[in-house]
C-alpha cells in the first residue's frame, strides 16, 4: 500500500469523509470500505476500486476514465455527471445509484445490477448490456441505440423518449413497460417478455417478434407491417386500428383477444389460434367506440380469412 493509499485509508478511520478534488489517478484502492465518502471532482482515471465497497458514495463530477470497479458494491451511490468511459463495472451491484447523464461510452456493464437506478439521459450507444439487470430503473431520454441488450431484466422500466433503435432485445424481459411511440423498426425481440406491454403509436415495421410473450398487451395503432410474429402469444391482448399487413401470424395465440378496426391483408394466420377473438371493423363514418361483446362473440374474419375449425384453431383459408 503506497503512501496516498495509507494516507487516505488512515483518514478515513479517523471518520474523515471529504475527499473531493483529491489526485487519487491510478492508486489501487481494492478491497477497501469507503461507504459514505465524498469524492466528488475527484480524479480517479484508471484508479483499482475493484470489489471496493462503496454504498452511499458520492462521485458527482469526478473522473473515473478506465477506472477499474468490477464487482464493487455501489448501491446508491451518486454518479450523476461522473465520467465512466471505457470503465469495468463487470458485476458490480448499483442498486438504485443515481447515474444521471453520466458518461458510460465504451464501460463494460456486464452482469451489473442497475436495479431501481436512475439512469436519465445516459448515452449507451452501442454498449453491451448482455443480461444487464435494469428492472424498474429510469431510462428517461436515455440513448439505448445499437445497444446488445439480449437477456436484459428490464420489467417495470421507465423508458420515456428513450432510443431503442437498432437495439438487440432478443430474450429481453420487459414486462410492463410503456414503449408507446417508439420506432422499433426492424428491431429483433424474438422470445422477449413483454406481458402487459403498452404498445400504442409504437412503430414495429418488419420486427422479429417471433414466440415472444405479448399477453394482456395494449396495441392502439401499432405499425406491425411485415412484422414476424410467428408463435407469439398475444392472449387477450386488445389490437385497436393496428396494421398487420403482410404480418406473419402464423402459429400465434390470439385468445380471447380483441381486434378493433385492425388491417391483417395478406397477413399469414397457419395455424393461428383465435378461441373467443372479438373482430370488429368500424365504417370511417362511425365515430362510437367499439362495443366489447361478453358471451361467445362472433369473430367475422376479413377476405381473404374464412371461418374454418380446425382442432379448436381458425387457419389461414388457402
Amino acid at each position: 500500500m503506497n503512501g496516498i493509499v495509507q494516507s487516505l485509508v488512515a483518514r478515513y478511520e479517523r471518520g474523515d469523509r471529504n475527499f473531493r478534488g483529491e489526485h487519487l489517478v491510478g492508486v489501487d484502492l481494492s478491497g477497501l470500505t469507503l461507504k459514505g465518502a465524498d469524492f466528488r471532482g475527484a480524479l480517479l482515471q484508471s484508479a483499482n476500486l475493484s470489489r471496493t465497497h462503496l454504498e452511499n458514495t458520492n462521485f458527482q463530477g469526478s473522473v473515473l476514465y478506465g477506472a477499474n470497479l468490477s464487482f464493487s458494491k455501489l448501491n446508491e451511490a451518486h454518479l450523476d455527471h461522473t465520467t465512466l468511459t471505457k470503465a469495468n463495472l463487470t458485476g458490480s451491484i448499483l442498486v438504485q445509484a443515481n447515474l444521471t447523464h453520466a458518461k458510460l461510452s465504451g464501460a463494460i456493464l456486464q452482469g451489473v445490477s442497475l436495479r431501481r437506478a436512475n439512469l436519465q439521459g445516459v448515452n449507451l450507444c452501442g454498449a453491451d448490456l448482455k443480461g444487464i439487470n435494469l428492472r424498474s430503473a429510469n431510462l428517461d431520454h436515455a440513448n439505448l441505440s445499437w445497444a446488445d441488450l439480449r437477456g436484459a431484466r428490464m420489467s417495470g422500466a421507465s423508458l420515456e423518449k428513450t432510443n431503442l433503435s437498432h437495439a438487440k432485445l432478443a430474450r429481453a424481459f420487459l414486462n410492463g413497460v410503456n414503449l408507446s411511440g417508439m420506432d422499433l423498426d426492424g428491431v429483433n425481440l424474438s422470445e422477449a417478455r413483454m406481458n402487459g406491454v403498452t404498445l400504442n403509436n409504437t412503430n414495429l415495421r418488419a420486427a422479429n417478434l417471433s414466440r415472444v410473450q405479448m399477453r394482456v398487451t395494449g396495441l392502439n395503432q401499432t405499425i406491425l407491417v411485415g412484422a414476424n410474429l410467428a408463435e407469439a402469444d398475444l392472449c387477450r391482448s386488445t389490437l385497436i386500428n393496428a396494421v398487420l399487413k403482410r404480418a406473419d401470424l402464423s402459429g400465434v395465440n390470439l385468445t380471447g383477444a380483441r381486434l378493433y378496426n385492425t388491417d391483417l391483408t395478406q397477413a399469414v394466420l397457419d395455424e393461428a389460434i383465435l378461441d373467443q377473438v372479438i373482430y370488429q371493423q368500424q365504417s370511417q363514418e362511425s365515430t362510437s367506440k367499439p362495443q366489447v361483446q361478453e358471451e361467445k362473440p362472433q369473430l367475422e374474419l376479413p377476405v381473404p380469412l374464412q371461418k374454418k375449425p380446425h382442432w379448436g384453431r381458425w387457419a389461414w383459408a388457402g
